[in-house]
């Protein structure tokens, strides 16, 4: 009879304690957890999107800063491309005038470089403000500095290009210009250029009182108001275009927006940031006031479950420890009745219930310990039904295989010698007429006569030898069949294993070394396909539990019979074979149990041969260490005992 699982809540059940805990929680708890979390959580998205507003507005003003740029550059371009000066400068390649022209230029305007180039694009000279305000003009080499190919491609169908060039540091507005002379003739071109720095990040945080960087359209850093904004990580980082991210820098935390500029076709970034600091300490207090709230919540929620269980829950529990006692013990278990409520009736229930439940408990071991012996005997009826029908399959189909062989292998076998016999004399025939015509002799050399001669009765000697072998296989199947041996008999048990060994030798050549040591032993007493089979089951067993090569030692030896006992035979049959650990060694006699896989073995070989060696009075015993092999130990009675059934 199996050991009782307690009684225990199961997974469809919960307790009053808990349903009064989750009703609080739910209807208390969560609600203020919801309503904490939701505000303070639109506050800060409230906060934070003043911050971005307030960013996206700076933004908006510098993009009309950068706008204006645009506008100057494009009306200084539009002033002086069709100044006469500035084609015949150009057209006779003057760099004094064009200096000239460049001071006036510069000075009137918000570029920071300006240079002139040839029709061909050759660079003709560049003037540019320095850090100090004053317009220097630089000095070409020997070597001649060409325009990008790629903008003189562009500026063919073009009057002018604009684009961002980003360098190291600063970020460059350009404006490349075609000029054409009073013909109408182009004459050469014109770049002016506005250079944005730190100097131009420093005007912005002094008037806009916010943080900036430039950031290249790959979101690569350029150039900052501070140098600790460069430890800032931007390509593959959360920050967008529209959206505020948090930074902490310094133990400050900043909130940054990325706001796009444009110049004419390209766009590049500009990095806004403010201090959030203000707004942190306001949240900090609506935290501080909220977990102020949940405690104070929390702790009145507490006192009302403590009370409330004390005063309606400790009689429920009371009937609960009756029943997972009444469950643990075999005795009867009853309750005392202390209650004049509705609980006091359930206890008078519970006692009741309790005493019908202990006399159905009497009569259910019982019915279990009759239904336990009937099914061992089931089940050993169906093992040996399974055993007798298997072993009369096989009996019936070794014994007509093997009459069915029997007859075929002994013409072969007996024709052999007269085969031998008749080719001695005709070897004896072409001995004596070999030497006596040319032609004979001829033909014996083509024929190869003397490797015929020495090689024919090595053929005969073969299909002899085979024969013989085929012979003793079909008797050993004869042997082991046994089917009109239907009654006890003495059996040789040296010969029973060599039959086993001749049937399974197809398993055993050019495999396993097979070692016997037989010893003297008297005939035993039984029935002999039942002892052949169990031979049979342990020796394939040893072959499959050997994988490549191995060793097998078959050992008999007889015992001494005691005053009250008859006399036995041992035989002992040893394995190289993988071996077994304890756990499988306990189960290797249960019916259906099997190690091998799916399809490759019933499980009933052993068990039917421990029935079978029970039977005729003897044992198995069974030793096996894992990685070292097994060794089965047959007993046998020289006799069967009295009560031996067939």
């Amino acid at each position: 009879m199996s050991k009782k699982k307690p009684l225990s809540l199961g997974k469809n059940y919960r307790s009053l304690r808990s349903i009064l805990i989750i009703w609080f929680t739910l209807f208390s708890i969560i609600p203020l957890l919801f309503v904490g979390w939701y505000s303070v959580f639109k506050f800060e998205k409230a906060f934070d999107q003043e911050v971005s507003q307030r960013l996206q507005g700076n933004g908006r003003e510098i993009e009309s800063i950068i706008s204006d740029y645009y506008r100057s550059v494009t009306t200084q371009k539009e002033q002086y491309a069709i100044d006469p000066r500035v084609a015949a400068s150009l057209q006779m390649s003057d760099r004094g005038s064009l200096n000239n022209i460049s001071i006036e230029w510069i000075s009137r305007s918000p570029i920071t470089a300006l240079s002139f180039y040839d029709r061909d694009g050759r660079l003709i000279t560049t003037s540019y403000r320095d850090d100090k305000n004053q317009i220097r003009h630089f000095e070409l080499t020997a070597e001649k500095i060409l325009l990008n190919e790629k903008y003189l491609q562009n500026l063919k169908d073009k009057a002018d290009i604009g684009f961002v060039d980003e360098a190291k540091n600063k970020v460059s507005l350009i404006l490349f210009s075609k000029v054409l002379n009073a013909n109408g003739k182009h004459v050469g071109y014109f770049e002016q250029i506005i250079e944005l720095k730190e100097l131009f990040l420093s005007r912005i945080r002094s008037r806009l009182k916010i943080e900036s960087f430039l950031v290249t359209d790959q979101k690569n850093m350029i150039a900052a108001s501070r140098n600790e904004f460069r430890n800032i990580k931007l390509a593959g980082s959360k920050i967008a275009d529209d959206k505020l991210v948090d930074y902490n820098l310094y133990g400050q935390n900043y909130g940054f927006i990325l706001y796009p500029l444009s110049w004419d076709r390209s766009k590049f970034f500009i990095g806004l940031g403010t201090l959030k600091k203000d707004s942190q300490a306001i949240l900090k207090n609506v935290n501080i006031a909220f977990v102020t709230v949940v405690s104070v919540v929390s702790v009145f929620l507490i006192l009302t479950i403590l009370i409330t269980t004390n005063w309606f829950l400790k009689p429920v529990e009371r009937l609960i420890n009756g029943f997972k006692m009444f469950d643990r013990s075999e005795q009867l278990h009853q309750l005392p009745v202390n209650n004049k409520t509705e609980i006091g009736l359930l206890t008078e229930a519970f006692n009741e219930m309790s005493y019908k439940v202990f006399q159905a408990r009497m009569d259910l071991r019982k019915k279990i310990k009759e239904l336990e012996k009937t099914n061992s005997e089931l089940v050993e009826a169906q093992t040996k039904l399974v055993h007798s029908a298997k072993m009369t399959s096989l009996g019936q189909l070794v014994a007509g295989v093997a009459h069915e062989l029997n007859n075929p292998i002994g013409f072969i076998y007996s024709n052999m010698t007269h085969l031998k016999e008749y080719t001695d004399n005709l070897f004896s025939v072409i001995d004596s007429v070999k030497d006596q015509d040319e032609n004979v002799r001829k033909k014996i050399a083509d024929m190869d006569y003397d490797y015929v001669k020495s090689d024919l009765p090595r053929l005969i000697k073969s299909c002899q030898d085979g024969a013989q072998r085929t012979r003793d296989i079909v008797l050993g199947l004869r042997n082991f069949s046994r089917l009109e041996e239907a009654q006890l008999k003495e059996i040789d048990i040296h010969q029973s294993l060599d039959t086993t060994l001749e049937i399974l030798q197809s398993e055993i050549k050019n495999r396993i070394v097979v070692h016997k040591q037989y010893e003297p032993i008297p005939k035993v007493l039984c029935f002999a396909s039942q002892i052949n089979q169990v031979i049979m089951n342990i020796l394939a067993n040893a072959l499959q539990a050997i994988q490549g090569n191995g060793e097998i030692w078959i050992t008999t030896i007889p015992l001494k019979a005691g005053p009250d006992q008859i006399g036995r035979v041992q035989i002992s049959i040893q394995d190289s074979g993988s071996g077994m650990d304890a756990q499988t060694l306990e189960k290797i006699f249960e019916p259906f149990f099997t190690t091998k896989g799916v399809g490759q073995g019933t499980g009933l070989g052993l068990s039917i041969s421990y029935g079978i060696i029970q039977n005729h009075g003897g044992e198995i015993q069974v030793r096996s260490q894992k990685g070292v092999g097994t060794e089965f130990v047959i007993i046998i009675p020289v006799s069967p005992p009295k009560n031996f059934k067939v």
